[in-house]
């Protein structure tokens, strides 16, 4: 069937919104891809909703989130009229859109995670069947909620040679570890683009690190990268997963522009190649998706930390922009199949489950 995926993660880059064929299962097939940012009001209106939603003890009501969350809506609903017009596939063609929403908290040691966004409003406005809400069954039954998108890796890897990791650079970095048989472990390793992000617009207005240029011309700072690096969550095994608050800047301070940068790029990658030491076994390739690939520097890094070439996800022939729009696409299909979408090793959850609040037209 036809479904498409959107995601706007947690670096504030834009909404990937991805079109494929799928059976949920063995059978993935892209069709088509868009890539819409966020304006710098926009970005702004989130950064301050994430601010405002990390005070509350629990999601609740409140003006300035209300606010955002119909910015949310709008702008995916916007997207995915982009997306099927371009790819000249009408909204009655398609069985489900999969609506990740924008996380503005992730506390799964309280009990909650919180991602905006109406899809019952989307789906009324596309007259198409949509999920969302993906993560909160998963918390409500004890698990991390995160990371999703290990059962599409999964897929993705069908064919190749295993033990594997996918890797994902988004504002939080995951892994995927796909066994021998099949087995999966997965995991945040840490922050990826998120503090080298929030330390460029600091330090320098830009928002991000184009190509890692700055991140190559500085020096790392080894008093700051050991005490960032001196964190229980390193050592804590699987599973396990991050806020994006939950590390900062703050110990980079006083650092020059380029100084920081090379130390945070360091620190993102060394947090990887610690998460490669809670494996049961070294894998024989290290495929990244997400936007942090396109960071030459911290690819150069994580290599030289992991002990592994790591390989864009596009030397599978895939887009490493599109994977996670795909990946709940590909999860939107599951949750109309009452397949599960989480399992054990990915989120701690007790067993397989399914996921997603399904609006239906």
């Amino acid at each position: 069937m036809l479904a498409v995926g959107l995601m706007s993660g947690t670096s504030l880059d834009g909404i990937d919104a991805a079109l494929i064929e799928t059976d949920g299962e063995g059978m993935v097939r892209p069709i088509a891809f868009r890539s819409e940012a966020w304006s710098a009001q926009a970005r702004t209106m989130l950064r301050e909703a994430s601010a405002l939603a990390l005070t509350f003890d629990r999601p609740r009501t409140s003006p300035e989130i209300q606010l955002a969350a119909d910015l949310v809506t709008r702008n995916h609903i916007l997207a995915v009229r982009k997306l099927l017009a371009e790819a000249h596939v009408l909204p009655e063609e398609v069985a489900v859109v999969g609506f990740h929403g924008q996380t503005v908290a992730h506390r799964p040691d309280r009990g909650w995670t919180w991602q905006i966004g109406d899809g019952e409003a989307m789906a009324r406005a596309l007259g198409v069947t949509v999920v969302s809400d993906f993560r909160a069954a998963d918390v409500a039954a004890g698990g991390q909620g995160a990371p999703l998108i290990p059962i599409y890796h999964k897929a993705l890897t069908e064919d190749l040679e295993k033990p594997l990791v996918v890797l994902n650079l988004g504002g939080v970095g995951n892994l995927t570890w796909i066994g021998a048989d099949g087995s999966l472990i997965a995991f945040d390793t840490g922050p990826a683009n998120a503090l080298i992000d929030d330390w460029m617009l600091a330090e320098t207005g830009r928002s991000h690190d184009e190509g890692g240029a700055l991140g190559a011309s500085g020096r790392v700072d080894e008093t700051v990268l050991t005490a960032m690096l001196d964190t229980p969550f390193f050592d804590a095994p699987p599973p396990k997963s991050l806020d994006r608050a939950d590390f900062t800047i703050q110990p980079a301070r006083g650092l020059s522009p380029a100084d920081g940068a090379t130390t945070l790029t360091a620190f993102t990658a060394i947090a990887v190649s610690y998460g490669l030491r809670l494996l049961p076994e070294k894998p024989a390739r290290l495929i990244v998706a997400g936007g942090g690939r396109h960071n030459r520097t911290l690819m150069t890094l994580i290599g030289e930390a992991c002990g592994l070439r790591a390989e864009p996800i596009e030397a599978l022939g895939w887009n490493g922009d599109a994977t996670e729009a795909e990946g709940f696409a590909y999860m939107a299909v599951r949750s109309l199949r009452g397949l599960p979408i989480s399992f054990p090793g990915t989120t701690g959850v007790a067993s397989p489950l399914t996921g997603g609040i399904v609006s239906r037209t």
